[in-house]
């Protein structure tokens, strides 16, 4: 079987700027060879069994060289397989593609080359700094800030560079800055040209640094600034702060923790970074199926005997789908039966599964469910069988009771408790480095607080966001101060509250 390499951009940084057709090739490839700039997220689009080779090149243990790298490369191809070789930004843009490009040809080895967002173009416009304009820049320059290893010339004029009329952008400058503002200066350019510095760009740690020419140097020694940076030298460097909308979001530059499982981490940090904070992950529970007790094959039989069939959670509908895949079956086995949602989410991942939940309570909790429920429909005598966690509340049960229906509560999952790195989560806490801590459940609430200890969080200057009422009962069990609590018991409904915190 011949090979074929992709030589794909990964984009500026964050993971969702990679392009659709990266993002393609990350999921059929048999062997991805990944740079230390490419996010370490989009890995997660990977199949299982794919070879992951990471590639950095610094210097020290665990490094490798550009030769190294090709020979990966090549090498992989020739056994047959599907290879990415995942790059930074473009991957043409001072990537060393053309070299890895030509020993693929010369190997004869087929190739495709997929674009992706370069750092300067993503670093202005996350930033205001608006590369082009018509009032003060027609042209623009991309000049690497480090050549070739043992080259003794350079190719960088810096005579026609400090008289260029434009905006000259440096990739990989950060050490050479000294360097690369002392030639500007030496063949003409003003000191009081201005300067700005873009480090991280499109994440949520993203900095910025302006000053003149003259001065950009010590205001970023100041800044403790670290690659990966860019800099960009001309009039649009001073940027419009009406333009950095990025900068402005509500939840730039606050540290939040997600307190779930691993799956409800990661799409809690996807909205997190949508809203541009930055998020971390502290897994407290895990999601254990109780589906292969003969109770849940039991129900499974008769689920159309019942009138009612009720999901609290998403957890709950993945759960119990997964089951029936196992088991050859799909949501036919409703039959007629009607279903009920506990909150939009869970809604939405029954739609998932081609199922629209015939009731979802306008406010999301499993009291106003059952209330809500009884006043739309006469469950007397009805047959109601609810499908969710082993460790949820009775109240739902006890309110469809008391409207007379026949309950059975299935538990078809729980949360199991996990262990974190609580001595490092509690040192970021006593350093305020740590701004807010979410909870989603009262689960996550007892494991997060089994590891962390209360006191700790009370008299910190870290927040305390909750979903809604239940998980906050638990909290205030605990002893837990409580800072704001969601109005839309959802994780959007959380974060809006903290926006709403954060704005005052």
């Amino acid at each position: 079987m011949k090979g074929m390499a992709y030589l794909v951009g990964a984009g500026p940084g964050r993971a969702d700027l990679i392009t659709l057709r990266g993002a393609e090739l990350l999921k059929i490839a048999d062997c991805i060879i990944v740079d230390k700039l490419a996010n370490p997220a989009l890995l997660e689009l990977a199949r299982k069994d794919a070879e992951i080779i990471h590639v950095p090149k610094r210097i020290g243990p665990g490094s490798f060289t550009q030769d190294q790298i090709n020979r990966i490369l090549v090498e992989k191809a020739l056994t047959g397989k599907v290879v990415v070789r995942l790059k930074g930004g473009d991957p043409c843009i001072f990537g060393r593609c053309t070299e890895e490009a030509a020993l693929l040809n010369e190997a004869g080895v087929d190739f495709e080359i997929v674009p992706g967002v370069t750092a300067a173009i993503a670093a202005s416009e996350y930033t205001g700094i608006m590369l082009t304009d018509r009032r003060y820049s027609s042209q623009v320059a991309f000049i690497t800030g480090r050549e070739a290893e043992g080259k003794e010339d350079t190719n960088i004029d810096w005579n026609v560079l400090a008289h260029f009329p434009g905006t000259l952008v440096f990739y990989m400058g950060i050490t050479a800055l000294p360097t690369i503002a002392g030639q500007l200066m030496a063949n003409g350019m003003s000191s009081q040209t201005p300067a700005a510095l873009v480090a991280n760009a499109t994440l949520p740690s993203q900095k910025v640094v302006q000053s003149p020419l003259g001065e950009i140097v010590e205001a970023c020694r100041r800044e403790k600034i670290e690659p990966p940076a860019l800099i960009v030298v001309g009039e649009a460097a001073r940027g419009e702060a009406g333009l950095n909308w990025f900068m402005r979001k509500p939840l730039f530059g606050r540290t939040i923790l997600v307190a779930r499982d691993l799956a409800g981490n990661a799409d809690t940090a996807e909205k997190v970074v949508a809203r541009g904070g930055n998020p971390v992950e502290f897994a407290t529970i895990a999601i254990q199926s109780l589906t292969d007790r003969d109770e849940f094959l039991q129900v499974l039989t008769e689920l159309t005997s019942y009138d009612w069939v009720i999901f609290t959670s998403p957890n709950g509908v993945t759960v119990f789908f997964d089951a029936l895949s196992a088991l050859g079956k799909d949501a036919r086995v409703f039959g007629s039966t009607r279903l009920a949602a506990l909150g939009a989410k869970t809604a939405a991942m029954l739609q998932r599964y081609g199922i629209k939940a015939d009731f979802v309570p306008t406010v999301f909790t499993g009291y106003e469910l059952g209330i809500q429920l009884a006043a739309l429909a006469n469950l007397h005598e009805k047959r109601v069988l609810l499908l969710r966690s082993e460790l949820a509340s009775k109240e739902l049960v006890e309110v469809l009771q008391q409207a007379g229906a026949q309950v059975r509560d299935l538990s078809i999952y729980t949360a199991v408790p996990q262990q974190g790195d609580a001595a490092s989560l509690e040192e970021q806490i006593r350093l305020g480095q740590i701004h807010w801590l979410t909870f989603a459940s009262p689960s996550s609430v007892r494991s997060f607080f089994e590891q962390v200890r209360p006191e700790v969080v009370n008299t910190g200057s870290v927040k305390i966001a909750s979903i809604g009422p239940v998980t906050s009962k638990e909290l205030v069990k605990l002893g837990v101060r409580i800072d704001v609590e969601a109005t839309e018991h959802t994780t959007d409904g959380m974060l809006d509250a903290i926006e709403n915190a954060e704005r005052g």
